[in-house]
């Protein structure tokens, strides 16, 4: 790097939020070569990293050669780093190799920026609530989350994903949308609407806090299991009652008040979650928690509220990075890559296969 002082000034402006008049933000993604900072000068990589570190839209950091210490505080700052080659070690790291698909880095930068084209607004409140509930404890975290999300529904970002939906269907509620049994000390919970794959509806939310809230409860039960029926673990917040909430501080509160993501981490140790098939949005956030993750082979993890102009509102901002990291969870929630069971053991979001 020849002139350090000039390249800080273009990066500077680079990371500058450039908004239109009606709020659009015409760059709300940033690609950061950092091949060129490896040879910078220490006191100029940590300048470089501060001002990445407090950008608003989300950074890319593009690595092909190898993360040598030196580029560590830019990597660390990144919103992620794409890095190519095998056996890279880190999880500020997201190697293409284990993307699906396994691009090259432009193809994996090209997936980047069409996510954040199509909802840049949800793509810089992703990238910023993960930069926040990395330094906050649970509960902070997850108020976080719940304004960010809360906030969100009424974006027109979501209006239009609503509108590409089409009109809800009527559904009848399941009489039973989660079983409940016991085995002197062991509790399983089991997620109950095959037919829908257990998707994540108010009916079955309420009956999981009140079956997950009794485990708490009662100190006699060493060992909950939790599982869903039929093909799939979770796949995710019902898309019928998405759009429902008119009342968006109501939607907040109720995703303070009925989540059952805070009983589980409250009770993680003795929580095992067996995860098959599809484990998208809730189905991914909720499993997080859990003290052990034991995934099928057929099992695969999604986050796709970004594409819906959205966050995680499962507690997933919070949950998925303490598992791998703010980074890779970025890369997961801003593309809605789906993760296979393989990958997500070598990253941690699962911890055994079986």
């Amino acid at each position: 790097m020849t002139d350090v002082t000039a390249e800080t000034s273009v990066l500077a402006a680079q990371l500058s939020l450039d908004l239109s008049s009606d709020g659009v933000p015409a760059n709300p993604l940033v690609v950061l070569p950092l091949d060129p900072w490896r040879d910078a000068p220490a006191a100029a990589a940590a300048h470089a990293a501060r001002l990445v570190a407090g950008a608003l839209p989300v950074t890319v950091g593009v690595l092909a050669g190898p993360a040598t210490p030196g580029l560590g505080p830019l990597i660390e700052a990144a919103t992620l780093t794409l890095a190519a080659g095998s056996g890279l070690a880190g999880r500020a790291l997201v190697p293409v190799e284990d993307i699906p698909g396994a691009p090259d880095l432009d193809e994996a930068v090209a997936r980047l920026r069409a996510a954040a084209g199509r909802s840049p607004r949800a793509a810089i409140a992703c990238g910023q609530l993960l930069r926040q509930t990395a330094g906050l404890d649970v509960a902070a975290g997850l108020a976080a989350e719940a304004a960010a999300y809360s906030l969100l529904l009424g974006g027109p970002e979501f209006a239009r994903w609503l509108s590409e939906r089409g009109a809800p269907r009527h559904r009848e509620p399941v009489p039973s949308p989660v079983l409940v049994s016991r085995d002197g000390d062991r509790l399983s919970i089991t997620l109950n609407e095959p037919a829908r794959r257990n998707a994540f509806s108010a009916g079955l939310r309420e009956a999981l806090l009140d079956a997950l809230l009794v485990a708490e409860a009662d100190s006699s039960v060493s060992s909950v299991t939790l599982r869903g029926a039929g093909p799939a673990f979770c796949s995710g917040g019902d898309l019928d009652e998405f759009g429902t909430a008119k009342d968006l501080v109501a939607a907040y509160l109720v995703r303070l008040s009925r989540a059952p993501w805070r009983v589980i981490d409250r009770i993680a140790p003795k929580v095992r979650v067996y995860a098959h098939g599809a484990c998208v949005g809730a189905g991914t956030e909720l499993a997080a928690y859990a003290g052990t993750v034991i995934a099928a082979p057929d099992a695969f993890f999604e986050l796709p509220e970004v594409r819906m102009g959205l966050v995680p509102g499962a507690g997933g901002s919070v949950s998925v990075p303490r598992r791998i990291g703010r980074w890779r969870a970025a890369w997961l929630m801003l593309t809605g890559d789906r993760l296979p069971a393989a990958t997500a053991l070598r990253w941690g979001l699962a911890d055994e296969i079986g």
